[in-house]
């Protein structure tokens, strides 16, 4: 598989995805709505705004599977999730149908579960439980993919990702951290493991800490090579007391807190 699209190309993510992917799939395309920095002569990059199927479909076309990363990554107001994460991801999975692309890699979240407790380990069978508009947005995604997988045969792994970084940065990240050479894993599972139709995993490396039971992608033959205790004591060493109690309390951290209204005691004990 060398055409391969990747979304979001400018964010966070995706910059790191620049630097590892190619070895791997050497025809790499870059799509976002901003250039990226620092863009190689040897890159191809397509701007596209994800709330245009027209524009999204010029990108996808010719290509053999994407990567979705594409869209807003954190909390924001309803109207800019909407388009960017929820109609910017149906256009992605049409656009995907329209030229038919029949793998994808979607970019979801931890924040569709967010609201579970950090004392629980959940595995994927557990209902979403979204944090933020943003984890809203990820849950649809979800089953959107999940809609085109098995309607059009377009195959998609979801990846719940926990943190990508280099280094997880304090107590909560030492359970949801993913090394960025652990997510190419993933990436390669969905566009390369031929059983593929539609599945749900957690991008997460392994972390003794973990909030999550990542079995299902031990399954389809994820080996991860992260492990954040090696970082743990000289974050456990800084933690300070906790003062936010329903962003410690619950596994979307201050996800869960940021406009939190609900009685703290009756949302816990559930």
């Amino acid at each position: 598989m060398r055409n391969v699209l990747l979304t979001g190309a400018a964010g966070g993510v995706g910059t790191r995805l620049r630097q590892l992917l190619p070895p791997v799939y050497p025809g790499l395309i870059l799509s976002d709505l901003a250039e990226p920095k620092n863009l190689s002569p040897q890159e191809t990059f397509i701007k596209a705004d994800l709330a245009d199927l027209a524009a999204v479909r010029r990108a996808v076309a010719g290509v053999e599977a994407i990567i979705h990363l594409g869209g807003y990554s954190v909390e924001g107001p309803w109207e800019t999730i909407l388009q960017a994460n929820i109609i910017g991801t149906y256009n992605l999975f049409e656009a995907a149908r329209l030229e038919g692309v029949k793998r994808v890699v979607f970019a979801s979240s931890n924040h569709a579960v967010g609201f579970y407790p950090r004392t629980t380990t959940i595995g994927i069978e557990k209902l979403v439980r979204p944090d933020t508009r943003y984890g809203v947005s990820k849950a649809f995604g979800e089953a959107l993919a999940a809609l085109y997988a098995y309607k059009h045969g377009v195959r998609t792994l979801c990846i719940r990702i926990g943190n990508v970084a280099e280094a997880p940065l304090d107590k909560r990240r030492l359970s949801i951290w993913l090394k960025p050479e652990d997510l190419v894993s993933l990436i390669r599972i969905g566009l390369e493991r031929p059983d593929l139709v539609y599945e749900v995993v957690y991008g997460v490396s392994d972390n003794n800490r973990t909030f999550w039971d990542n079995s299902r992608a031990r399954a389809l033959g994820y080996r991860p090579s992260g492990q954040s205790e090696e970082f743990a004591q000289a974050i456990l060493a800084s933690v300070q007391a906790a003062s936010d109690p329903v962003s410690e309390y619950f596994q979307g951290g201050p996800f869960c807190s940021d406009e939190f209204t609900a009685d703290f005691d009756t949302i816990k004990t559930r």
